[in-house]
Protein backbone atom coordinates (compact mmCIF):
# COMPACT_ATOMS: atom_id res chain seq x y z
CA UNK A 1 0.00 0.00 0.00
CA UNK A 2 2.54 2.49 0.92
CA UNK A 3 4.46 1.46 -2.44
CA UNK A 4 1.22 2.39 -3.95
CA UNK A 5 1.08 5.49 -2.21
CA UNK A 6 4.32 6.34 -3.05
CA UNK A 7 4.04 5.74 -6.96
CA UNK A 8 1.00 7.47 -7.31
CA UNK A 9 2.34 10.76 -5.62
CA UNK A 10 5.62 10.35 -7.61
CA UNK A 11 3.03 10.39 -11.05
CA UNK A 12 1.30 12.89 -10.17
CA UNK A 13 4.18 14.86 -8.75
CA UNK A 14 5.70 14.40 -13.22
CA UNK A 15 2.25 15.05 -14.64
CA UNK A 16 2.71 18.39 -12.81
CA UNK A 17 5.61 19.52 -13.84
CA UNK A 18 4.93 18.31 -17.56
CA UNK A 19 1.65 20.75 -17.41
CA UNK A 20 3.68 23.38 -15.43
CA UNK A 21 6.27 23.44 -17.85
CA UNK A 22 3.95 23.25 -20.85
CA UNK A 23 2.16 26.76 -19.49
CA UNK A 24 5.51 28.19 -19.03
CA UNK A 25 6.70 27.77 -22.72
CA UNK A 26 4.24 29.30 -24.95
CA UNK A 27 3.38 27.49 -28.21
CA UNK A 28 2.46 30.65 -30.39
CA UNK A 29 4.70 33.41 -31.78
CA UNK A 30 4.84 36.70 -33.49
CA UNK A 31 7.79 38.27 -35.53
CA UNK A 32 7.38 41.77 -37.32
CA UNK A 33 9.31 42.30 -40.73
CA UNK A 34 10.44 46.57 -40.36
CA UNK A 35 11.95 48.24 -37.58
CA UNK A 36 11.72 51.89 -38.44
CA UNK A 37 9.21 53.56 -40.99
CA UNK A 38 9.33 57.36 -42.24
CA UNK A 39 6.01 58.77 -43.40
CA UNK A 40 4.57 61.62 -44.72
CA UNK A 41 1.06 63.51 -42.58
CA UNK A 42 -1.63 62.04 -44.75
CA UNK A 43 -0.07 58.87 -46.03
CA UNK A 44 -1.33 55.16 -45.17
CA UNK A 45 0.64 52.43 -43.11
CA UNK A 46 0.37 49.04 -42.43
CA UNK A 47 2.18 47.44 -39.91
CA UNK A 48 2.72 44.13 -40.13
CA UNK A 49 2.60 41.42 -38.10
CA UNK A 50 3.07 37.33 -38.60
CA UNK A 51 1.67 34.62 -36.21
CA UNK A 52 2.65 31.13 -36.07
CA UNK A 53 1.55 28.29 -33.69
CA UNK A 54 -1.89 27.51 -32.05
CA UNK A 55 -4.87 28.83 -32.91
CA UNK A 56 -6.02 29.55 -29.68
CA UNK A 57 -3.87 32.10 -29.15
CA UNK A 58 -4.47 35.83 -28.24
CA UNK A 59 -2.74 38.49 -31.23
CA UNK A 60 -2.86 42.30 -29.32
CA UNK A 61 -1.39 45.54 -30.60
CA UNK A 62 0.05 48.13 -28.54
CA UNK A 63 1.39 51.50 -29.41
CA UNK A 64 4.20 53.74 -27.14
CA UNK A 65 4.56 57.00 -27.50
CA UNK A 66 8.32 58.35 -26.17
CA UNK A 67 8.15 59.01 -22.25
CA UNK A 68 4.66 57.19 -22.03
CA UNK A 69 3.53 54.00 -20.96
CA UNK A 70 1.97 51.17 -23.67
CA UNK A 71 -1.57 51.66 -24.59
CA UNK A 72 -3.59 48.88 -25.85
CA UNK A 73 -5.08 49.23 -29.37
CA UNK A 74 -6.39 45.88 -30.16
CA UNK A 75 -6.66 42.04 -29.63
CA UNK A 76 -7.49 39.37 -31.85
CA UNK A 77 -8.76 36.13 -30.66
CA UNK A 78 -7.52 33.43 -33.61
CA UNK A 79 -9.89 30.51 -33.48
CA UNK A 80 -12.47 32.49 -33.56
CA UNK A 81 -11.39 35.88 -35.54
CA UNK A 82 -12.97 38.08 -33.01
CA UNK A 83 -11.45 41.81 -33.31
CA UNK A 84 -11.73 44.57 -30.25
CA UNK A 85 -10.31 47.87 -30.34
CA UNK A 86 -10.06 50.04 -27.14
CA UNK A 87 -10.02 53.37 -26.02
CA UNK A 88 -9.65 56.21 -28.24
CA UNK A 89 -8.89 53.47 -30.77
CA UNK A 90 -12.62 52.56 -30.87
CA UNK A 91 -14.76 53.12 -33.51
CA UNK A 92 -12.06 55.17 -34.83
CA UNK A 93 -12.11 54.23 -39.05
CA UNK A 94 -8.30 55.31 -39.33
CA UNK A 95 -7.46 51.68 -37.72
CA UNK A 96 -8.49 48.51 -39.11
CA UNK A 97 -7.12 45.14 -38.93
CA UNK A 98 -5.74 42.92 -41.74
CA UNK A 99 -6.48 38.72 -40.19
CA UNK A 100 -6.58 36.75 -43.52
CA UNK A 101 -3.76 34.02 -43.55
CA UNK A 102 -2.49 33.94 -40.19
CA UNK A 103 -1.55 38.05 -40.53
CA UNK A 104 -2.53 40.54 -37.85
CA UNK A 105 -1.47 43.47 -39.82
CA UNK A 106 -2.11 47.46 -38.09
CA UNK A 107 -3.75 49.68 -40.85
CA UNK A 108 -3.64 53.23 -40.11
CA UNK A 109 -4.69 55.91 -42.72
CA UNK A 110 -4.30 59.60 -42.62
CA UNK A 111 -1.58 59.79 -40.16
CA UNK A 112 -0.99 62.83 -38.37
CA UNK A 113 1.71 63.78 -36.12
CA UNK A 114 0.54 62.16 -33.04
CA UNK A 115 0.72 58.64 -34.45
CA UNK A 116 4.36 59.08 -34.17
CA UNK A 117 5.01 56.01 -32.09
CA UNK A 118 6.44 52.46 -31.87
CA UNK A 119 4.38 49.99 -32.28
CA UNK A 120 4.16 46.32 -31.02
CA UNK A 121 2.46 43.08 -32.12
CA UNK A 122 1.92 40.67 -28.90
CA UNK A 123 1.06 37.14 -28.53
CA UNK A 124 -1.11 35.69 -25.41
CA UNK A 125 -1.03 31.99 -25.10
CA UNK A 126 -1.24 30.09 -21.99
CA UNK A 127 -0.96 33.14 -19.60
CA UNK A 128 2.26 33.89 -21.34
CA UNK A 129 2.41 37.15 -22.99
CA UNK A 130 4.90 37.38 -25.99
CA UNK A 131 6.01 40.58 -27.71
CA UNK A 132 7.71 41.17 -31.58
CA UNK A 133 10.83 43.63 -31.68
CA UNK A 134 8.34 46.66 -32.34
CA UNK A 135 8.36 48.97 -35.32
CA UNK A 136 8.91 52.54 -34.98
CA UNK A 137 6.25 55.26 -36.81
CA UNK A 138 8.03 58.72 -37.64
CA UNK A 139 5.09 61.02 -39.25
CA UNK A 140 6.85 64.34 -40.26
CA UNK A 141 4.97 67.46 -41.39
CA UNK A 142 5.63 68.04 -45.10
CA UNK A 143 7.10 71.56 -46.09
CA UNK A 144 8.26 72.03 -42.23
CA UNK A 145 11.77 73.30 -42.84
CA UNK A 146 14.85 71.62 -40.80
CA UNK A 147 18.15 72.65 -40.32
CA UNK A 148 19.29 69.73 -38.47
CA UNK A 149 23.06 68.18 -39.20
CA UNK A 150 24.27 65.07 -37.95
CA UNK A 151 27.76 64.79 -38.66
CA UNK A 152 29.94 61.07 -37.69
CA UNK A 153 33.38 60.11 -38.38
CA UNK A 154 33.52 57.58 -41.69
CA UNK A 155 35.37 54.92 -40.07
CA UNK A 156 37.10 52.85 -37.54
CA UNK A 157 39.36 49.93 -37.04
CA UNK A 158 38.56 47.67 -34.62
CA UNK A 159 40.34 44.75 -32.54
CA UNK A 160 39.01 41.60 -31.00
CA UNK A 161 38.18 42.25 -27.67
CA UNK A 162 38.90 45.69 -27.97
CA UNK A 163 36.09 48.75 -27.32
CA UNK A 164 35.37 51.76 -29.42
CA UNK A 165 32.95 54.65 -28.61
CA UNK A 166 31.05 55.69 -31.59
CA UNK A 167 30.71 59.94 -31.59
CA UNK A 168 27.60 61.43 -33.35
CA UNK A 169 27.11 65.61 -33.22
CA UNK A 170 23.60 66.71 -33.97
CA UNK A 171 23.44 70.80 -34.80
CA UNK A 172 19.78 71.05 -34.16
CA UNK A 173 19.76 74.28 -36.28
CA UNK A 174 16.80 77.17 -35.27
CA UNK A 175 14.28 74.25 -34.33
CA UNK A 176 13.59 75.09 -30.57
CA UNK A 177 11.82 71.59 -30.14
CA UNK A 178 13.25 68.61 -28.01
CA UNK A 179 14.52 66.17 -30.63
CA UNK A 180 15.57 62.71 -30.10
CA UNK A 181 18.14 60.43 -31.87
CA UNK A 182 18.75 56.68 -32.84
CA UNK A 183 21.49 54.32 -33.78
CA UNK A 184 20.83 52.03 -36.45
CA UNK A 185 22.93 49.16 -37.40
CA UNK A 186 23.50 47.81 -41.00
CA UNK A 187 25.20 44.15 -42.10
CA UNK A 188 25.94 42.88 -45.64
CA UNK A 189 23.55 39.63 -44.24
CA UNK A 190 20.67 42.33 -42.94
CA UNK A 191 18.94 44.76 -42.69
CA UNK A 192 19.42 47.89 -40.69
CA UNK A 193 17.97 47.52 -37.50
CA UNK A 194 17.31 49.45 -34.07
CA UNK A 195 19.93 49.22 -31.56
CA UNK A 196 19.43 52.28 -29.41
CA UNK A 197 17.55 55.27 -28.71
CA UNK A 198 18.26 58.42 -26.92
CA UNK A 199 14.65 61.20 -26.24
CA UNK A 200 15.48 64.90 -25.73
CA UNK A 201 19.08 66.65 -25.16
CA UNK A 202 21.16 65.42 -23.14
CA UNK A 203 23.94 67.02 -21.13
CA UNK A 204 26.48 67.19 -23.96
CA UNK A 205 24.19 70.10 -25.57
CA UNK A 206 25.28 73.56 -26.46
CA UNK A 207 23.20 76.49 -24.94
CA UNK A 208 20.84 79.35 -27.06
CA UNK A 209 23.17 81.62 -25.70
CA UNK A 210 26.42 80.12 -27.43
CA UNK A 211 24.81 79.58 -31.06
CA UNK A 212 28.10 78.60 -31.87
CA UNK A 213 27.78 75.76 -29.37
CA UNK A 214 24.61 75.10 -30.49
CA UNK A 215 25.54 71.37 -30.50
CA UNK A 216 24.23 67.96 -29.24
CA UNK A 217 27.47 64.80 -28.99
CA UNK A 218 25.44 61.24 -28.14
CA UNK A 219 28.46 58.70 -27.64
CA UNK A 220 27.68 55.04 -28.26
CA UNK A 221 30.11 53.03 -26.20
CA UNK A 222 31.15 49.10 -26.98
CA UNK A 223 33.37 47.00 -25.60
CA UNK A 224 34.09 43.55 -25.75
CA UNK A 225 34.11 43.33 -29.57
CA UNK A 226 33.65 40.30 -31.46
CA UNK A 227 33.61 39.71 -35.17
CA UNK A 228 29.11 40.54 -34.50
CA UNK A 229 29.63 43.88 -34.01
CA UNK A 230 30.96 44.23 -37.39
CA UNK A 231 29.06 46.64 -39.67
CA UNK A 232 27.69 50.13 -40.29
CA UNK A 233 26.42 52.49 -37.53
CA UNK A 234 24.01 54.96 -38.38
CA UNK A 235 22.97 57.95 -36.24
CA UNK A 236 19.69 59.51 -37.36
CA UNK A 237 18.09 62.63 -35.49
CA UNK A 238 14.57 63.58 -34.94
CA UNK A 239 13.69 67.54 -35.29
CA UNK A 240 11.08 69.55 -36.28
CA UNK A 241 8.84 66.73 -37.53
CA UNK A 242 11.75 65.31 -40.09
CA UNK A 243 14.30 62.33 -39.72
CA UNK A 244 17.91 63.23 -40.50
CA UNK A 245 20.34 60.39 -41.14
CA UNK A 246 24.03 60.88 -40.75
CA UNK A 247 26.69 59.15 -43.33
CA UNK A 248 27.54 56.03 -40.85
CA UNK A 249 30.33 54.99 -39.30
CA UNK A 250 31.72 51.55 -40.59
CA UNK A 251 33.56 49.08 -37.89
CA UNK A 252 35.91 46.56 -39.71
CA UNK A 253 37.87 44.17 -38.49
CA UNK A 254 39.00 42.99 -42.08
CA UNK A 255 41.90 45.84 -42.36
CA UNK A 256 43.14 45.41 -39.36
CA UNK A 257 43.32 41.95 -39.65
CA UNK A 258 44.75 41.99 -42.74
CA UNK A 259 47.46 44.20 -41.59
CA UNK A 260 48.55 42.32 -38.97
CA UNK A 261 48.87 39.04 -41.13
CA UNK A 262 50.68 41.10 -43.76
CA UNK A 263 53.19 42.11 -41.03
CA UNK A 264 53.51 38.77 -39.70
CA UNK A 265 54.19 37.76 -42.71
CA UNK A 266 57.04 39.95 -43.87
CA UNK A 267 58.78 39.77 -40.01
CA UNK A 268 59.03 36.10 -40.80
CA UNK A 269 60.88 36.23 -44.47
CA UNK A 270 62.81 39.13 -43.18
CA UNK A 271 64.02 36.65 -40.02
CA UNK A 272 64.16 33.44 -42.57
CA UNK A 273 65.97 35.67 -45.87
CA UNK A 274 68.85 36.68 -43.20
CA UNK A 275 69.09 33.70 -41.62
CA UNK A 276 69.78 31.98 -45.44
CA UNK A 277 72.17 35.25 -46.36
CA UNK A 278 74.09 34.34 -43.05
CA UNK A 279 74.59 30.65 -43.98
CA UNK A 280 75.46 31.14 -47.55
CA UNK A 281 77.96 33.79 -47.00
CA UNK A 282 79.37 31.50 -43.98
CA UNK A 283 79.53 28.56 -46.98
CA UNK A 284 81.59 30.76 -49.31
CA UNK A 285 83.91 32.00 -46.71
CA UNK A 286 84.82 28.76 -45.64
CA UNK A 287 85.31 27.12 -49.07
CA UNK A 288 86.52 30.43 -50.20
CA UNK A 289 88.84 31.67 -48.17
CA UNK A 290 89.93 28.72 -45.44
CA UNK A 291 90.43 25.85 -47.24
CA UNK A 292 93.19 24.49 -44.97
CA UNK A 293 90.70 24.19 -42.17
CA UNK A 294 88.08 21.92 -44.42
CA UNK A 295 90.08 19.03 -45.68
CA UNK A 296 87.92 18.28 -47.81
CA UNK A 297 88.25 21.20 -50.06
CA UNK A 298 91.79 21.45 -50.02
CA UNK A 299 92.47 19.11 -52.94
CA UNK A 300 90.29 21.13 -54.72
CA UNK A 301 91.91 24.33 -54.04
CA UNK A 302 95.16 23.03 -54.70
CA UNK A 303 94.12 21.16 -57.73
CA UNK A 304 92.59 24.46 -58.96
CA UNK A 305 95.31 26.38 -58.27
CA UNK A 306 97.64 24.04 -60.22
CA UNK A 307 95.50 23.89 -63.39
CA UNK A 308 95.10 27.95 -63.24
CA UNK A 309 98.33 28.43 -62.87
CA UNK A 310 99.13 26.82 -66.24
CA UNK A 311 96.29 29.36 -68.61
CA UNK A 312 96.45 32.60 -66.01
CA UNK A 313 99.00 32.59 -63.75
CA UNK A 314 98.84 32.54 -60.05
CA UNK A 315 95.77 31.13 -58.77
CA UNK A 316 93.69 33.85 -56.48
CA UNK A 317 90.47 33.63 -54.58
CA UNK A 318 88.23 36.11 -53.45
CA UNK A 319 85.62 36.13 -50.74
CA UNK A 320 82.19 38.04 -51.57
CA UNK A 321 80.21 39.17 -48.65
CA UNK A 322 76.19 40.23 -48.63
CA UNK A 323 74.15 42.61 -46.78
CA UNK A 324 70.79 42.82 -46.28
CA UNK A 325 68.84 46.04 -45.79
CA UNK A 326 65.55 46.59 -44.71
Amino acid sequence: MARLTLASYLTCLIVGNIVQKTHLQPQASVYQDKDFILVDVGENVSLQCFYEGDDYALILWYKQTLGQKPRLISTFYVYDTKITFYDEFLNNPRFTLDTENRRNNLNISDLKINDSATYYCACSYRFVLTFAEGTIVKVREAGLKNTALVHQSPSETIQPGGSVTLNCMVHAGTCDEEHSVYWFKETEASRPGLIYTYGGKNDHCGTKTNPQADACVYNLPMKDLNMSHAGTYYCAVDSCGHIVFGNGTKLDFENNMDSFVLKGAVAFMTVLTISLVSTLCVIIKISCCCPECHPSFSNFSIKDKEESKSKTGDFWSECVYFSFKQ
